[in-house]
């Protein structure tokens, strides 16, 4: 499995090293708009080429899958360029700035045989699929409480009154988008669609450094609060009526997990790899050796349930993308 990587951020950086630790999965090429961006990343993973011009990498036979890490509001763009030169691909989270991007993206890999991935560690994550194993043993779950906060290196950037990519609605930005779509994941992938959608969003200059997304589910509720304003220990908990779970750490990594029922801890954490993508790119390349297209697109569907749930928080939170007046 040949890739080829659009993007030269820290999130490169891991999936890269991600790439590097699978067998069978190797990174021949790079896209950025400055070579020297890409230089050092090129430089620490052994990749020859680094290409300034998309189209003349995308035209490479020997590519495989294209790895979009580019800002959010991108995330449409490259990924259809890259599907109509025939290449798979695995695009980072969050998939699209909104349902319609997704839905053309989802139409043309199914009608050309193409693989297409949502880059989500979450889903991926040793613990979190145990955690999906043991549920049944809390009884029946009345609260979900999820704390993903992380305090923004650009964010005094922002007050200072520069616009980074990650706080504009321009690149469809924000912490909704960035960091909260980790508990969005966490709670969806457990439960399913919710019945109903509410997002409280801490509002500076049109784009929500941090806010509260409230899932609501028959019998549940699940309170997702999601920051890039502020700093917070990173959290999520499941009660049931029998017991609940903890896990002590971000959503997207699920490091440490634990059961608590009868007044007894139980200690239920797996090792994990340290760099969270290695499971996902190990599945992808799984799939693709197999030539798995059925699974592949049962990931499509319920990416495309939590695209559902994510651009009706952002809008009932009153945050608009400049993608959404795109015809």
């Amino acid at each position: 499995m040949k890739v080829a990587t659009i993007g030269t951020g820290f999130i490169v950086d891991w999936f890269l090293d991600a790439v590097k630790q699978n067998e069978d999965v190797e990174c021949v090429a790079m896209y950025t708009r400055k070579k020297e961006h890409a230089q050092n990343l090129a430089d620490k993973y052994g990749i020859k080429d680094i290409y300034e011009d998309l189209e003349a990498m995308l035209n490479r036979e020997d590519i495989d899958f294209v790895y979009v890490a580019s800002p959010n509001s991108l995330h449409f763009q490259y990924s259809l360029q890259a599907m109509q030169h025939g290449k798979h691909v695995i695009c980072e989270k969050p998939f699209t700035s909104n349902c319609r991007e997704f839905q053309i993206l989802d139409t043309y890999a199914r009608e050309h045989h193409l693989f297409l991935f949502e880059a989500i560690v979450t889903s991926h994550m040793p613990n979190y699929l145990t955690l999906k194993e043991k549920l049944p043993e809390l009884g029946t779950i009345r609260m979900v409480q999820c704390n993903f906060s992380q305090y923004s290196s650009r964010y005094d950037k922002f007050l200072a009154g520069e616009t980074p990519n990650v706080f504009s609605p321009a690149f469809s930005g924000g912490a909704l988008s960035d960091i909260n779509i980790y508990n969005l994941h966490f709670t969806i992938g457990l439960f399913g669609k919710p019945n109903a959608v509410q997002y409280l969003p801490t509002i500076q200059r049109g784009i929500d450094t941090s806010g509260v997304a409230i899932l609501k589910y028959d019998g549940f509720t699940s309170v997702c609060v999601g920051a890039k304003d502020t700093r917070s220990r990173c959290m999520a908990q499941i009660q049931g009526e029998k017991g609940y779970a903890v896990v002590e750490s971000e959503t997207s990594k699920c490091a440490v997990l634990k059961i608590y029922k009868d007044g007894k801890e139980e200690n239920l954490t797996l090792p994990q790899n340290d760099i969270a993508l290695y499971y996902e790119v190990k599945e992808f390349n799984r799939l693709f050796t197999e030539q798995d297209y059925t699974t592949c697109y049962q990931k499509l569907e319920y990416s495309r349930t939590v695209m559902e749930v994510y651009e009706a928080a952002r809008k009932d939170g009153g945050i608009i993308f400049d993608a959404d007046h795109i015809a």
